[in-house]
């Protein structure tokens, strides 16, 4: 009797912990199918009742039309390259300068705008707005280029703005004189209007960013900085409109950058007396570096997937996809680390779940015949929003874990705040809100910007930077991005003018409308 009676206590017991078990899955996928037929993050804004404003309309003729190209091809073909951070091409940099006087005789001779050189080849723009109360924002572009040479294997020559197909082919199209150009034609066209803005602006254009920004964009903070200057939002470039980029999702996605990647660059090295290689130690300094490096690649940074602000652009972009996916973004809550997993097999995606190692450098020896007494390896770390600078070193020297391996940190930097992005969020709404206005049919969803900007400079001066540019990139496209055959449609970049010309009017409401409630937190 005592037996059974153990038995049949312990029989009640796992049925009542199955049936738990039971319940409490039960309730979490009631929970996420709630979730996943509710969430849409997008509705609050769009359903909202908008300040109206009387928007000067821009219809371009075809007179325009040929001459607003001619002023981009000019811009592309003076050869502005950053080639290291003490060289870069002056001669063409000054030759820009003469071009955007020319380009631009409405902008410069405007009473409404202040114009002056920074650093000498860096640009800072004021457009004054009528009502000053209004905190002024930032539009932020940038001259210089990376090197291109025709021998590479380009379509057309890199600074000669060749037309094929309908797209105009050089360096500097996308990244980054097509925002840089559009900027400065949108306002000439709107000053030509006789418009002026009520909420005042500065346009910044440096001239370094591919070198970091060090002599441009920091000398235009340091001069916003002796004047007290704060600002509503920054916008540069960084993220795009991807259209067939994202498998399964339901047409294109345009996402604003709402933080970049933190970076570190170290140095690893190993000191040995040097010796003839005929009578080797068991262990050389290549050795002892080539195992130290291989330990990093074996050894991947920690999985931080739904811990950044990656998990915003997922849950903004879950309505446009279709089971299972839909239920697996929705409830990120749930699902984070099985995605994580999913995405951490592509190199692309995988800079989305982690920091990233880069092994970019390997140098030692100088004899066939001599064991080398210093090697040296270089490695590009690219932080994740949940990690710091620090805690990344110190996972570098736990990984390496061997005392002879010298690690020096050469540059590097903290990931930047995360922007706001929510329906109080000024410059996330105003910004999307252009979107919407020209592509209606766009899933506008913020993101993080693996590479670095200028702008990341500026965030001392406002709490919400932004990177985007309306341009639109098709599978393929992105290595485009400093590689060879740089390009943008004519189409689009006609869109990317219209954009900042919108977008400009667009900043000038009083204050955000009061948002229609549309998501459920569960």
């Amino acid at each position: 009797m005592t037996d059974s009676g153990t038995k049949f206590k312990m029989l009640k017991l796992l049925k009542l912990i199955l049936s738990g078990f039971l319940i409490a899955v039960s309730l979490l996928l009631t929970i996420a199918s709630i979730r996943t037929l509710s969430l849409d993050v997008n509705v609050g804004m769009q359903l909202a009742r908008w300040e109206k404003t009387n928007n000067v309309s821009l219809v371009i003729s075809q007179q325009q039309r040929e001459e607003l190209l001619a002023n981009f091809k000019e811009a592309v073909r003076i050869p502005t390259v950053s080639f290291s951070k003490d060289e870069s091409n002056t001669t063409a940099l000054r030759e820009f300068d003469r071009f955007l006087r020319k380009a631009f005789p409405t902008v410069f001779s405007s009473d409404l705008v202040h114009h002056e050189l920074v650093a000498n080849y860096s640009h800072l723009f004021w457009v004054q707005g009528s009502q000053p109360d209004l905190v002024p924002y930032l539009l932020l572009a940038h001259i210089d280029v990376v090197p291109a040479s025709e021998s590479d294997g380009w379509d057309a020559p890199p600074f000669s703005a060749k037309e094929i197909d309908g797209f105009i082919y050089g360096r500097g199209t996308i990244d980054d004189k097509g925002s840089l150009v559009g900027i400065l034609q949108a306002l000439e066209y709107l000053l030509m209007k006789g418009y002026a803005p009520r909420r005042g602006f500065y346009i910044g254009l440096g001239h370094d960013e591919e070198v970091n920004g060090k002599k441009g964009a920091m000398n235009i903070v340091r001069v916003l900085k002796q004047r007290g200057v704060r600002l509503m939002f920054v916008l540069d470039e960084g993220l795009a409109v991807l259209d067939g980029v994202i498998s399964g999702l339901e047409g294109p996605a345009a996402l604003i950058g709402i933080s970049e990647k933190g970076s570190a660059t170290v140095k690893l090295s190993v000191f040995m007396a040097p010796g003839h290689s005929s009578m080797p130690p068991s262990e050389t300094s290549i050795g002892i570096l080539a195992a130290a490096v291989k330990r990093l690649e074996d050894n991947p940074m920690p999985r931080l997937f739904g811990h950044g602000p990656e998990k915003g652009t997922f849950e903004h972009l879950a309505l446009k996809f279709g089971l299972p996916m839909k239920f697996i973004m929705s409830n990120l809550w749930l699902f984070a680390p099985l995605l994580g997993r999913v995405l951490e097999r592509k190199p692309e995606t995988n800079a989305f779940v982690r920091t990233t190692t880069a092994v970019t450098m390997f140098n030692a020896g100088v004899k066939v015949n001599i064991m080398p007494s210093l090697a040296e390896a270089y490695v590009n770390l690219r932080i994740h929003s949940a990690q710091s600078l620090q805690e990344v070193l110190e996972l570098v020297q736990y990984t390496v874990g061997d005392q002879r391996v010298k690690i020096e940190l050469v540059d590097g930097f903290d990931p930047l705040p995360v922007s706001s992005m929510d329906d109080k969020s000024f410059g996330f709404q105003i910004i999307k809100r252009t979107v919407l206005e020209m592509f209606p049919t766009v899933t506008v969803a913020p993101g993080i910007c693996i590479g670095n900007t200028d702008s990341r400079h500026f965030k001392d001066l406002t709490n919400d930077i932004y990177r985007f540019a309306p341009v639109w990139f098709k599978p393929g496209d992105a290595q485009r991005f400093h590689g060879i055959n740089e390009r943008i449609s004519k189409k689009n970049y006609e869109e990317l003018l219209v954009f900042y010309f919108s977008l400009i009017q667009n900043c000038d409401i009083l204050k955000l409308p009061e948002p229609h409630s549309s998501i459920h937190e569960l």
